[in-house]
């Protein structure tokens, strides 16, 4: 028996330079009979079903071809291409690319031009073959790279060349073999195609050559970008025609099963734009099955600026959807229903009110987004004020009206200026949107400048709603919190993908990368470079991107360049890959050093790299993996994270754009001063602003200054208050101020505030009254007219700067004079260490001996003293006038030979770590070793359960910090031990009483029983706590010397004043000038020395 079976091959399309997509040869896909026979009687209707088929069988890439920058680079010939597929090994065949959307004369010297190609489903492109025919006066030709977007796939690859292709070049090949470079991949979410028409009205003067474009919304407010319908003038002109039908198929972001609404409209150019649209049909292919789903959006209004209500844009949705499907028996069965559940369309009155300050009005066109849950109403022109005929003017408030699908819940904003006529600075006030149908009202609190010239110069604004509390993106960076937010690395196999899921999740902390780039020739990059870290048992985190700051692009010769960026916490590092994505000769990179800073571990490593990452050097490589065992491994301060909640008053004009500084003090010290950035919009009026920060491990959390420099073109703020929440232990931290931070407003006139800690209701620190007592010293010309100001430094931190102005005298610090100031409602130090007490060297004869300081703590009800009895003058002793003064209190702490040690030890949490029997500890300190001290586990007191944590006292000599410790795991009474008997001991806490001094041995360890004293396991100190007493008695006058080398370059040497703070573990010097008499410091080529006299850093 002969079956004959018939296949329908359509086109109808142009093969033509200067038409369509400019192709000359067509890939054509069969079509099922039915829909061929469905056409017969209307021949558009056919052309229009066919088209969306064959687009669905199709895929269309986007090529973008970039010609070198060489001399010569261009080329005359005749360029081809062909792609090869991963399906079935298929390639599309040669495809000539005559018709550059971007360019007449196509591959000119540095650029790029693009092509639409289109071929029958291939897969994913693995491979592209690219040549010419050497044909023209200049055929050679140097190929940058090609990169091809098929978004019907979600992929755009990049294949980079770097190569001539000329006889005459390089390896004299005209044809080129290119693949894409994995590391330059991007994915995306497919894009579906969706057949558009559209028709226009017939009445009179209903046609338009503007640009129309269409936005489709989904559920859940997903939508489409806007999209042009007519990609040039010429199909501008051809389409929307009075009484026309035009079909569009176009390919945009699946915006899911239904389609909720679209927005369309022109930008209202060309001759008489105005357009009255009738309907919008919009088809699409089933999901299952062979058919189609076509929703009907009416319309029947002008798009007109001269008609109706003068709107360009329109919202429509739908009322009707047609389901064609194919049946089991070749029929094509078509089904009709209404939609019932369509969005209503809704009516918003926008007020818009200016601020009531100087030139605060503008002239320029204002547009405005108003987002809600459901969606958005698109970018629209407040063109008409119902109030004012001149619109935004200073104090005044405009009324405008937008139609719009319901937005369901408002949320967002985003208004801008287009910076037009001469006023276009502008002061926006606040936004209300009035819902008309819902009756509900938002309200968006604003207080900024849209200006080129004012605050952060930004002519575009995003504002949330008044109460909002979720998430908030500003407009360059649409990123979460970077410890929240994880990054999508598209280039990790599927294996390696699979495997990740399956895998627990890894909380995310910061790696600080710092790479050194060597000074040889070429040894720059312009290539994007990441690292991997990888911990033990395969873990690592993703590839982390190093992208320069600014926009700036490589890596320049002798250039240091420092990152953070956020991945998972792999535990200790054992390896980290460091790589580039260039692919080309040109990308070569030479790595002179690579260093990788764990803060939250407290660890730096350190790889002397000197290798080159390039294809063409060395063995070619363009990554390498450096193992930490080769690393220099140096600790740093442990830092912890911490989500900082910054909540800024509800008062008028509360918002800030000024620089605020932060620094914390805890029970194991202080931070230095943290600048809060401002990412656009932090810090505003009514707002709760979260980010995550780094602070070094000082908990608990004692106290918090926060400062402002007052610049800016808003320097007031109201601070309400800040809360810290520690992601490590979840301790909560809030500090409270309620007040304003300014110079002109509030009661307190002040630039800076201190808040106590609040931790579960209870106040950390309490407020005192200190009063100081400075005694001028009794020797000759000891007095001083010059401006004096001390520091006062305790448990708690410092007091920060105290001017000694107000006074019992009104002549200050003369000869033998006891002065006294009283400093009221500042938080208490506690216990002090030493006072920082310097002067400005103003007046006539500025020197002054001071003999003591006294400070009183009224609510400790205690007096420390401090005893100087030295010049603070620059002619006198050591030229120095700042002096660190200990506190003499310590000094009647004697320390007795013997000391109490309190051992707390930690069982692991496992069914098998519990022990019976007794354990032993020796403490090694670095004055000597302990004896065998005997932890008793006894019927009546039982010790060492599964999880518990038990303490044991010793008396001891005094053995200094305790750099070790033996623990031994021995039977009770001499038993013989019968079997194998483990202890699990998770950690160890030794404190030594007397000062306090912590000693923390993370163990983890099993540890054998045996009736043998040489049988045990050592372990090192993992983290010792220095107590505040112990700190005190350390803070003993050391002279350091200061060597300061000029380099031998021209111009090196400078005549400015020169300081220098010096940092330690016991806090900082303060800003000390380096000076000396009779010389001229700071010359090319010299090496200058100073000694400065300051307690022990």
């Amino acid at each position: 028996v002969c079956t004959w079976l018939r296949y329908f091959f359509p086109c109808k399309r142009w093969l033509a330079i200067d038409e369509d997509d400019g192709q000359l040869a067509r890939e054509l896909v069969p079509v099922d009979e039915a829909f061929m026979r469905k056409g017969d009687d209307d021949e558009e209707d056919s052309e229009a079903t066919l088209g969306l088929e064959q687009k669905a069988m199709s895929t269309t890439y986007t090529v973008r071809i970039k010609t070198g920058e060489k001399k010569y680079a261009g080329t005359d010939a005749d360029v081809f291409m062909i792609l090869y597929g991963t399906k079935d090994d298929t390639d599309t065949g040669i495809i000539n690319l005559k018709a550059s959307k971007t360019h007449k004369n196509k591959f000119e010297r540095g650029m790029i031009d693009e092509f639409t190609v289109e071929a029958v489903d291939i897969g994913p492109l693995k491979k592209l073959r690219i040549g010419h025919d050497k044909s023209g006066t200049a055929p050679g030709w140097f190929l940058d790279w090609v990169e091809i977007d098929a978004p019907s796939l979600g992929q755009k690859l990049r294949f980079q060349c770097g190569r001539w292709l000329d006889k005459g070049e390089d390896d004299g090949a005209i044809v080129r073999d290119l693949f894409p470079n994995a590391l330059q991949t991007e994915l995306y979410t497919p894009f579906v195609p969706y057949e558009i028409k559209v028709f226009t009205s017939d009445v009179f003067g209903a046609g338009t050559d503007a640009d129309v474009f269409v936005v489709l919304y989904g559920r859940n407010a997903v939508c489409t970008q806007q999209k042009s319908l007519c990609v040039n003038k010429r199909e501008r002109r051809m389409s929307f025609e009075r009484g026309a039908e035009d079909m569009f198929i176009v390919e945009l972001a699946d915006v899911g099963d239904v389609i909720e609404k679209i927005r369309i409209g022109h930008d209202n150019r060309g001759v008489n734009p105005g357009w009255h649209l009738d309907r919008v049909e919009i088809r699409r292919l089933l999901r299952k099955g062979k058919g189609s789903e076509t929703v009907i959006f009416p319309c029947e209004r002008w798009l007109a600026k001269s008609e109706d209500d003068g709107e360009t844009v329109r919202e429509l949705v739908p009322s009707d959807i047609i389901i064609e499907k194919l049946s089991r028996d070749g029929n094509l069965k078509v089904t009709e229903v209404e939609v019932e559940d369509a969005l209503e369309t809704h009516t918003y009155k926008v007020s818009v009110m200016t601020g009531d300050v100087y030139g605060g009005g503008t002239d320029a066109n204002v547009f405005l987004t108003i987002y809600g849950d459901q969606g958005d109403t698109g970018e629209r022109k407040l063109r008409k004020s119902e109030t004012n005929g001149n619109k935004f003017e200073r104090g005044s408030v405009d009324k405008f009206t937008i139609e719009a699908v319901d937005l369901g819940q408002v949320f967002k904003i985003k208004i801008r200026h287009d910076n037009s006529m001469m006023h276009a600075d502008w002061y926006l006030d606040q936004v209300e949107v009035f819902d008309e149908d819902s009756e509900e009202v938002f309200l968006f609190l604003c207080e900024r400048w849209l200006s080129r010239k004012r605050e952060d110069r930004l002519i575009e604004r995003v504002f949330y709603v008044k109460g909002y509390e979720g998430v908030r993106e500003s407009l360059n960076n649409k990123k979460n919190s970077a410890l929240t937010a994880k990054s999508v690395d598209s280039n990790m196999n599927k294996k390696s993908k699979k495997k990740r899921e399956e895998d627990v999740e890894l909380p995310v902390i910061p790696y600080h990368v710092t790479i050194c780039t060597g000074l040889e020739r070429d040894a720059s990059t312009t290539s994007r470079a990441y690292v991997i870290i990888v911990g033990a048992d395969h873990t690592q985190t993703q590839r982390l991107w190093l992208d320069l700051p600014d926009g700036r692009k490589g890596f320049q010769a002798g250039s240091l360049e420092r990152f953070q960026s956020h991945g998972s916490d792999v535990g200790e590092i054992k390896k980290v890959e460091l790589g580039h994505d260039g692919a080309t000769p040109e990308s070569c990179w030479l790595v002179d050093e690579l260093s990788v800073a764990v803060p939250t571990k407290g660890v730096k490593y350190t790889f002397a790299c000197k290798c080159w990452l390039a294809k063409d050097r060395g063995d070619g490589l363009t990554s390498r993996v450096f193992n930490v065992l080769d690393a220099e491994a140096i600790s740093i301060c442990k830092r912890v994270i911490y989500e900082v909640t910054v909540v800024t008053g509800d008062v008028q004009n509360a918002g800030t754009d000024t620089l605020i500084y932060l620094s914390v003090f805890g029970a194991n010290g202080g931070t230095e001063e943290m600048l809060l950035q401002k990412n656009e919009d932090r810090f505003e009026r009514g707002q709760e602003d979260t980010f995550n920060m780094e602070i070094d491990d000082i908990a608990p959390l004692r106290k918090m200054r926060l400062r402002i420099d007052g610049s800016g073109s808003r320097p007031d703020w109201f601070l309400d208050q800040v809360i810290m929440r520690n992601l490590s232990s979840e301790e909560v931290s809030v500090f409270t101020y309620e007040d304003w931070l300014s110079r002109t407003r509030g009661p307190k006139r002040t630039l800076i505030c201190e808040m106590a800690a609040v931790v579960d209701e209870e106040v950390m620190v309490e407020l005192t009254t200190y009063i100081i007592q400075v005694k001028t010293s009794d020797n000759a010309g000891a007095g001083t007219d010059a401006n004096v100001w001390i520091i006062v430094f305790g448990e708690n931190g410092d007091s920060g700067t105290l001017a000694l102005k107000e006074c019992n005298r009104s002549n200050k610090f003369e000869r033998k004079q006891v002065d006294t100031f009283r400093f009221l409602d500042i938080l208490s130090l506690g216990e002090l260490s030493k006072v920082r007490v310097w002067h400005d060297n103003t007046g006539v004869a500025p020197g002054w001996h001071l003999e003591y300081v006294e400070v009183k703590d009224e609510i400790m009800d205690k007096t420390f003293r401090f005893p100087c009895d030295r010049w603070l003058a620059k002619n006198d002793d050591d030229g120095q006038i700042m002096r660190e003064l200990a506190c003499a209190n310590n000094d009647y702490l004697d320390l007795d030979e013997k000391t109490k040690y309190e051992v707390c030890v930690t069982t692991g949490d496992t069914d098998d770590a519990e022990t019976k029997e007794n354990a032993w500890i020796v403490l090694e300190g670095k004055k000597g070793r302990s004896k065998e001290f005997v932890m008793e586990n006894s019927s009546k007191k039982k010790r060492f359960s599964r999880g518990s944590v038990d303490k044991f006292e010793f008396s001891f000599k005094n053995l200094g910090d305790i750099a070790g410790i033996c623990l031994g795991h021995t039977p009770k009474d001499g038993k013989k031990v019968k079997a194998e008997v483990y202890w699990h001991v998770q950690e160890v806490v030794v404190t030594e009483k007397e000062l306090g001094n912590q000693y923390v041995f993370s163990c983890n360890a099993r540890i054998p029983l045996s009736p043998k004293r040489d049988e045990f396991l050592t372990f090192e100190c993992t983290k010792s706590i220095e107590s505040f007493a112990s700190k005190a008695r350390s803070l003993v006058p050391v002279k350091y010397e200061i060597i300061v080398i000029t380099g031998d370059e021209k111009g090196a040497g400078t005549d400015a004043n020169v300081f220098v703070t010096v940092y330690g573990s016991n806090g900082d010097s303060g800003r000390r000038q380096l000076r000396q008499k009779f010389r001229n410091l700071f010359e090319r080529g010299r090496t200058d020395r100073f000694l400065l006299e300051m307690l022990d850093m």
